[in-house]
């Protein structure tokens, strides 16, 4: 209340300076004096606190209560019988209650009002009991306030309250709606196995500025916490949710934790705001849900969906590790800022600094994969390794995988490493930058993800590849076809013989995928070829054909016998123009499996007889390669 305007009721104004306070104390008259029960004599005050037995109404609104005070009113209304202190109606709007307030295991059996009351002490209202309407609205604790275990079985108001200091609220019961929208609680709130067996209400920006525990709480109605402002951590773990659950615009500017709780009905939550992590782990979701976050981390380990469901996330990774659902469930990104219900645009501030609104997934082992759709998201930190039916997952849109390391060093001394750009897993990462003497560039596992190797990275780049294949995608099932080969080539289970078959298959031609490789090693066989023959095989002259005549004795028949030279090796000049044009088209028809014709040395044909068998093969390597790039 203004300072400079007095309050409705009939008020003590004791005090009051024309100068400095025209108002004075604003405590209500006691009945039948002129002043407040503050300002009254002992001997006045005694006899109206006489006049009260347990149960009775009382009005003491703008009174200011010391703890002697207070007690004495609470002597007066104790009851002998019970043990209790007993309330009917209790009218405290706009008292301040100095020292502590001890409202302990009361009972107040008629409206309970203490709208913008302050405690300038400690006010307790454990184990106490209001069976009619609680209103604290506007009320400010400056202190803790204690309502451990208190029970509120008609509406509890606590509108725009300000809690200065920790509030405490668990195992409190809440019998019908409970209200703390716009209220601030600028220290720890404490609602841990509250319940709330009606509408909860935290939304139009209530401030939680320490920690929220609603740990364990139950929520049987509606639970409201749009646009509430949490500053510090939010622990909702264990909460159970049976009606629906409202946290659209709310913001989290700490770790928001809902593990284990138990989301009955609730059909979205979100669209919110986390500046650092969302866990739903071990939570449960009994029905179709919608789950928008805007949230850098979102980790929903071994978390249970019994319905059809869809989250839509942007700037979040994602642990969904040994998750459960055994209907469709889609995580996609969202490329654009949520929309609310109002038709506004969800402010990202608490996000400033976050690298993009991409969504990544961090691991989907132990999942089963049958029912889950990725769409637009980001693969490349994804562990893999033990997620069931993979070759069943569906990727949509723009889903990205990692790939290998550019080329790294420099030509001072060496080389730079090179490897063929393809898609491959992060694990496949981890388990090179572990080997000795590995190239730099591969990534190392982050503490805690395990290590793999080509075990067990063989039958997920198989299941991935049989996956693309049957979304026709097949330069994609190429990659993991390659990484499926490659881990093959290092697997220690795999016979010696069979890896140096993989060996010199990936030598060859990157296993039937990599073009470029087997027309290097074609274009280095026909050069060898070339050279050999010019060296060795092609004959020093063309033979010359003879006939020989004989004459037999008695007649006149004369019979020839066409002979021909062997080739002869040759001698002198080797490297001629003449004898690059016969080895060339000798190497060319022994590409395509054809004979030349040319007369060759002995060492020319055995030469000859293996470029026609191992030509082709490479010539049959480099198309196929292509073919697997261009197939659909």
């Amino acid at each position: 209340m203004s300072t400079s305007q007095p309050p409705s009721w009939p008020h003590c104004a004791h005090g009051a300076d024309p100068a400095t306070d025209p108002v004075g104390c604003r405590g209500i008259h006691v009945p039948g004096h002129t002043v407040c029960l503050a300002h009254l004599t002992d001997t006045d005050r005694n006899a109206y606190l006489a006049g009260l037995t347990p149960g009775a109404n009382i009005d003491h609104r703008g009174t200011t209560f010391t703890e002697p005070l207070l007690r004495g009113l609470e002597t007066v209304l104790h009851d002998s019988a019970t043990g209790i202190v007993r309330f009917g109606r209790a009218r405290f709007e706009s008292a301040t209650f100095k020292g502590k307030a001890g409202f302990d295991s009361t009972v107040f059996e008629g409206d309970a009002r203490f709208e913008s009351a302050t405690f300038k002490g400690k006010a307790h209202f454990e184990s106490a009991t209001f069976k009619s309407n609680a209103v604290f609205h506007s009320t400010v604790f400056e202190d803790d306030a204690w309502f451990h275990s208190a029970t509120f079985k008609s509406n509890a108001a606590f509108r725009s309250a300000t809690f200065k200091n920790n509030a405490w609220f668990h195992s409190t019961v809440f019998e019908d709606d409970a209200w703390f929208h716009s209220a601030t609680f600028k220290s720890n709130a404490v609602f841990r196995s509250a319940t709330f067996k009606s509408n909860a209400a935290f939304h139009s920006t209530a401030t939680f500025e320490g920690i929220a525990l609603f740990g364990s709480a139950v929520f049987k109605g509606k639970a409201w916490f749009g646009s509430a402002v949490f500053k510090g951590e939010a622990w909702f773990d264990f909460a159970v949710f049976k009606g629906e659950a409202r946290f659209g615009s709310a913001v989290f500017k700490g770790d928001a934790h809902f593990d284990s709780a138990i989301f009955e009905r609730a059909d979205e939550l979100g669209p919110l705001v986390c500046a650092a992590r969302v866990v739903l782990s071990g939570a449960t979701f009994g029905g179709p849900v919608t789950l928008e976050f805007a949230a850098p981390h979102l980790v929903c380990r071994r978390t249970r969906w019994a319905a059809t469901a869809e989250i839509r996330l942007r700037y979040t990774t994602v642990d969904f590790a040994h998750a459960v659902f055994e209907y469709p469930l889609t995580i996609a990104a969202e490329p654009a800022p949520f929309v609310l219900t109002d038709g506004s645009v969800l402010a990202e501030d608490a996000l400033v600094g976050e690298p993009g609104p991409e969504v990544r997934v961090a691991s989907l082992r132990g999942v089963d994969a049958a029912h889950l759709v990725l769409a637009d998201v980001d693969l490349s930190p994804c562990l893999f390794t033990g997620t069931i039916h993979l070759d069943q997952l569906r990727l949509e849109g723009a889903c990205t995988f990692d790939t290998t390391p550019a080329p790294v060093g420099g030509w001072r001394r060496w080389p730079p490493v090179r490897f063929t750009k393809r898609r491959v897993l992060a694990e496949e990462h981890h388990w090179r930058a572990t080997r000795p003497g590995a190239a730099q560039g591969w990534d190392s596992a982050e503490p805690g993800t395990g290590r793999t190797g080509p075990l067990q990275l063989a039958p997920v780049y198989r299941a991935l590849r049989k996956g693309f294949e049957d979304g026709k995608h097949e330069p994609g099932a190429a990659d993991f076809y390659y990484g499926e080969m490659e881990m093959r080539r290092h697997a220690d289970d795999i016979p010696r013989a069979e890896r140096w078959l993989l060996t010199a298959y990936w030598a060859l031609s990157g296993y039937g995928l990599r073009a470029s490789r087997a027309l290097t090693w074609l274009g280095a066989a026909m050069l060898l070829t070339i050279g050999l023959l010019m060296g060795f095989g092609i004959a020093q002259d063309t033979p010359k054909q003879t006939a020989t005549g004989t004459v037999p004795p008695g007649g006149g028949t004369v019979v020839f016998e066409i002979d021909k030279d062997d080739p002869k090796n040759p001698a002198g000049d080797r490297f001629t123009g003449e004898r690059f044009e016969k080895a060339l088209n000798v190497t060319l028809n022994s590409v395509v499996f054809r004979s030349s014709g040319q007369d060759l040395t002995t060492a020319g044909t055995y030469i000859e007889m293996t470029s026609r068998l191992a030509e082709p093969v490479l010539l049959g390597l480099a198309v196929l390669a292509i073919r697997n790039r261009v197939k659909r």
